[in-house]
């Protein structure tokens, strides 16, 4: 899946958070140090979505219009 790094610099920091899941964000000191940083926070994140699932899950992707 892709998703889309939304970053600004804070002093000598690169910030960022993913646009599709802003709930994941992190930091780096080069905007390459940022992208692995946000790549292990989001891995970080999915498997702490998935210890709150039951075990006979399913996952169906749906469409939702805003308005």
């Amino acid at each position: 899946m892709k998703y889309t790094l939304i970053y600004w610099q804070d002093g000598n920091w690169f910030v960022g958070r993913l646009k599709e899941r802003p709930d994941v964000f992190s930091q780096g000191r080069t905007l390459d140090e940022l992208e692995e940083n946000i790549k292990d926070a989001l891995r970080l994140m999915e498997e702490t979505d998935m210890l709150d699932v039951p075990p006979n899950f399913q996952v169906k992707d749906i469409q939702v219009e805003a308005h």
